[in-house]
C-alpha cells in the first residue's frame, strides 16, 4: 500500500506514481483532459497517473463559463455551432471520439438519455427549463453552457483509463519551478508545499491585465474629480453598481462587451421589453433578427444613459441568420500550408500589409464570388470556370481585379468591398449627434436584413473563408503591431452579436437609452470642469460631457500587465515572449514553452489564447477542423508519451525525498527528482475505475 506522510522512512514505498499537474480547468484544460484520455490506451495502457487539476473556478466551466453569472447573457454562438468533442473534419493523429454538440447534448437531457451534471441538477428550476427548451438555432444563456461543459467534464473524467487519478485543487496557482531534466514545482495559493510534477501543462484562458499608461491616467483623474471609471475587464465581472441611474456614462467599445454592458445595465436592472417579436428579449435568443414588428424597451428608471462610440463607429455585424446549403468553395486555395510553409521559410517576420494583407483579401473575395456564382447564377454575367481563371491570375490590389468583378458583377451590392465593410462610416458627416441616430438606426436594421436572407448566401461563404484564413494564420503566431488589426476585423465581421440583440439595440436607441457617438470616438480629461468629454469624427465640432467613462473591451494581459502571477513569474524565470503581443511562445509541434535560449522545455506545455499557438476558441462549430482539438492532441500526445518513459524510470521514495514548507522568503531548493508530493489539504480526489467517476481519498490521505 501507499505510504502516508506521516509513515517511517523505513518502509519500503512502491514506485512513484507519475504526475501531472494541469493549471486551468476550463474548457481548455477540459478539452486537453479530453485527448488525454482519447490517447491514453495507446500511448499510456495501464500504468498509473496523478493527475492534480488547478483552478479556483468550477472544472468544466472555469470563469468565462461558470453558472454563477446573470442568466440574461447569452452565449455568441447558436447552440448547433458549439462542441466539445472531435470529428472526421480534425486533423489529428490520436483517435476520433464524437460526442454531442451543445443542441444535440440538450434533446438527449430533454429526453431523459442524458442526466444533467450534478451542479446543474441542484440549480434553480429556471436553467433546467432553459436546457430543455433549447433548439440548435437557440442563442443559449452562458449558464446552459456552463451546463453542458460541466458534463462534458464528468464525461471526461469517467473515460480516464483505471489507475488514472484525478485531484482537484480549488485554488490559484502562483508559481512553477523546478530544473529542466527534472520534477517541477507547481506553488499553490492556499498551501505552504507545492505540488510536484513531471510534467505542467498550462490551460489558463483568458487573463486580466493592469491598465496601460493612458488607463492610469485616466484612473487618477477620476480620482481627483470623485468621477467614475471602470477600465477594461470582463464585464460579467465589473461593478457595475456605481453607474447612476439617469445620467450620462460614456462608453468605448461597441463590440461583445458592450452588448453584456448594455443588457446588465437595461433588463438587468429591471427594464422589459414589448411587441411581437417579444421572444427576441425572453433570454433564449430564439428571434431571428427580422420581420415581426418593432420592439419597444419599456425603462424601468433605472438605467443610465449610455453614449456609445469606437474606431468603426458602429457594432459588429449581426450573426447570420440562415445555413449554407449547397457546394462549399474550396478553401484554403490562395492562404494555404503552402504560402504559409513560404512565410515562414524567410528570415524576418512577414509584413501584414504586403505579405498577408493581399492573401487574405483574395482568399476571401475567392469565397465570396464562388458562393455568388454557383448559389446566384443570375446575378452573373460570365461563367464561373473564365471568371475564376482570371481571377486567380489577378493582383488582388490591381485595377485589373477590380474591372473584372465590375464586369462579372453586375450590383454592386453583390461585390466584396472589404474596405467599405470595414469602415462603413468613414468620412461620413452629420450635423448633429440627433442626425446620426436615425442614420445608424438604417445601418442597423439594413445589417440585421441582410445578415438574415439567404439571397446574400456569400456573406456567409466569406465567413467560411475567415476561419480559413484564422486556421492558416494561427501557424505564423504573433503577427505584431498588426495582430489587433486583424483579430478586430475578423471579430467585426464573423464573431458579431446575435441578432435579438440589435434588435434590442434598436430599441434602446429608439427609448432614449443609447446614445450613438460615431466613428474615432476620443475622450479627454477636462481637468477645469472636471469630467470627462468624448467626441466622434462623424459630428465635428460636438461634444458630450459625462462624470463616467466605462472601457467596453477586454484587458491586456502582455507580460509587462498581466495580474497572473503563475505567467508573470515564467517570464521572469526565462520563459520567451513575443516582441508584438507579447504572446507566450510555444513550440507549433506540440505547445511545449520556448525559452528564451530558443529551447521548448521539456517538461512544460502550454495552450490557449495567451500563446503563440492560439486558436479561435476552446471549442467550436461542428466539421471544421477544430484547431484548438488538433493543438490539443498534440500535446496530449507529447505528454504521454514522455510520461510514459518516466514510469519506466521511477524508483522508490522514502521519507527524506518529501517536500517540505517553503521558508517565508520563498519556495526552497528543488528536491531530488523523483520525489513526489501531493494534495494532503483536504482537496478531493477523482479516481477514474472501470469507466465511472468516483469520490476518493487522495495519495497523502491513503
Amino acid at each position: 500500500m501507499p505510504v502516508s506522510p506521516e509513515s517511517s522512512g523505513t518502509a519500503r514505498p512502491p514506485a512513484v506514481t507519475p504526475s501531472l499537474v494541469v493549471i486551468g480547468a476550463g474548457p481548455r484544460g477540459t478539452g486537453f483532459l479530453e485527448r488525454l484520455a482519447a490517447n491514453a490506451p495507446s500511448l499510456y495502457d495501464g500504468l498509473p497517473l496523478d493527475i492534480h487539476l488547478v483552478d479556483p473556478y468550477p472544472p468544466g466551466a472555469g470563469r468565462i463559463w461558470r453558472r454563477d453569472q446573470s442568466p440574461l447573457l447569452w452565449m455568441n454562438s447558436m447552440a448547433e455551432d458549439v462542441t466539445m468533442y472531435t470529428d472526421e473534419s480534425v486533423v489529428l493523429d490520436g483517435p476520433v471520439r464524437p460526442g454531442p454538440a451543445l443542441h444535440e447534448w440538450a434533446r438527449e437531457v430533454r429526453e431523459g438519455r442524458i442526466p444533467l451534471p450534478a451542479d446543474a441538477e441542484r440549480a434553480e428550476p429556471g436553467l433546467r427549463a432553459a436546457i430543455t427548451a433549447l433548439t440548435g438555432q437557440t442563442f443559449p444563456s452562458r449558464q446552459v453552457q456552463s451546463a453542458y461543459l460541466s458534463w462534458v467534464y464528468e464525461q471526461t473524467v469517467a473515460a480516464l483509463p483505471p489507475g488514472v487519478t484525478l485531484h482537484q485543487h480549488r485554488t490559484h496557482a502562483l508559481r512553477v519551478s523546478g530544473p529542466r531534466g527534472g520534477r517541477q514545482r507547481v506553488w499553490l495559493e492556499d498551501r505552504a508545499e507545492p505540488l510536484l510534477a513531471d510534467l505542467v501543462v498550462l490551460t489558463l484562458g483568458h487573463l486580466d491585465g493592469e491598465p496601460d499608461a493612458r488607463q492610469v491616467e485616466l484612473r487618477e483623474f477620476a480620482r481627483r474629480h470623485r468621477l467614475i471609471h471602470l477600465p477594461p475587464d470582463f464585464t460579467a465581472d465589473s461593478d457595475l453598481s456605481e453607474l447612476p441611474a439617469g445620467e450620462p456614462v460614456l462608453v468605448r467599445g461597441f463590440g461583445l462587451a458592450f452588448v453584456d454592458l448594455m443588457v446588465l445595465l437595461t433588463e438587468g436592472r429591471g427594464g422589459r421589453y414589448s411587441g411581437s417579436a417579444d421572444e427576441g428579449s425572453g433570454g433564449d435568443g430564439s428571434d431571428d433578427g427580422e420581420g415581426g414588428g418593432e420592439l419597444v424597451y419599456h425603462p424601468s428608471g433605472r438605467e443610465p444613459v449610455l453614449y456609445v462610440g469606437s474606431r468603426r463607429g458602429v457594432p459588429y455585424h449581426s450573426k447570420i441568420g440562415y445555413g449554407l446549403d449547397g457546394e462549399r468553395a474550396p478553401l484554403p486555395r490562395f492562404l494555404g500550408p503552402a504560402q504559409i510553409d513560404e512565410l515562414l521559410s524567410r528570415p524576418g517576420p512577414p509584413d501584414y500589409e504586403r505579405d498577408l494583407r493581399p492573401l487574405i483579401d483574395k482568399e476571401l473575395g475567392f469565397a465570396h464570388y464562388h458562393r455568388l456564382f454557383s448559389a446566384h447564377p443570375e446575378r452573373t454575367r460570365v461563367g464561373w470556370t473564365d471568371f475564376e481563371e482570371k481571377y486567380a491570375a489577378a493582383d488582388p490590389s490591381s485595377p485589373e481585379l477590380d474591372a473584372l468583378v465590375a464586369g462579372a458583377v453586375p450590383d454592386p451590392a453583390d461585390r466584396l468591398d472589404l474596405a467599405a465593410l470595414d469602415r462603413p462610416l468613414d468620412g461620413v458627416r452629420f450635423p448633429s449627434y440627433d442626425a446620426l441616430q436615425p442614420a445608424l438606426r438604417a445601418y442597423i436594421t439594413a445589417d440585421l436584413v441582410r445578415r438574415h436572407d439567404p439571397s446574400h448566401s456569400a456573406d456567409l461563404a466569406v465567413f467560411y473563408g475567415l476561419l480559413s484564413v484564422y486556421g492558416q494564420l494561427i501557424r505564423l503566431g504573433d503577427l505584431g503591431d498588426m495582430d489587433d488589426r486583424w483579430h478586430g476585423f475578423f471579430s467585426y465581421l464573423a464573431s458579431g452579436p446575435p441578432g435579438p440583440r440589435l434588435r434590442q439595440l434598436l430599441a434602446l436607441s429608439r427609448a432614449g437609452v443609447v446614445r450613438f457617438l460615431g466613428p474615432d470616438m476620443t475622450v479627454e480629461a477636462d481637468e477645469r470642469q472636471g469630467v470627462f468629454r468624448a467626441r466622434g469624427a462623424g459630428v465635428p465640432g460636438a461634444y458630450v460631457e459625462a462624470r463616467a467613462l466605462v472601457e467596453a473591451r477586454l484587458p491586456d494581459p502582455s507580460p509587462e500587465r498581466t495580474r497572473s502571477p503563475l505567467l508573470r513569474a515564467l517570464y521572469e524565470e526565462g520563459a520567451a515572449v513575443t516582441a508584438g503581443a507579447g504572446l507566450v511562445r510555444v513550440d507549433p509541434g506540440d505547445g511545449r514553452l520556448v525559452e528564451r535560449d530558443g529551447r521548448p522545455h521539456p517538461r512544460r506545455f502550454a495552450l490557449g489564447p495567451y500563446t503563440t499557438a492560439r486558436s479561435s476558441g476552446a471549442f467550436t462549430r461542428p466539421r471544421t477542423g477544430g484547431p484548438a482539438f488538433r493543438q490539443n492532441d498534440a500535446t496530449a500526445r507529447a505528454a504521454l508519451t514522455l510520461l510514459g518513459e518516466l514510469s519506466f524510470r521511477a524508483g522508490p521514495v522514502s521519507s527524506t525525498d518529501r517536500p517540505h514548507a517553503a521558508p517565508p522568503e520563498g519556495p526552497g531548493p528543488v528536491p531530488p527528482d523523483g520525489a513526489h508530493a501531493v494534495s494532503p489539504d483536504g482537496q478531493h480526489a477523482v479516481s477514474s475505475t472501470a469507466g465511472r467517476a468516483r469520490s476518493g481519498p487522495s495519495e497523502a490521505e491513503r
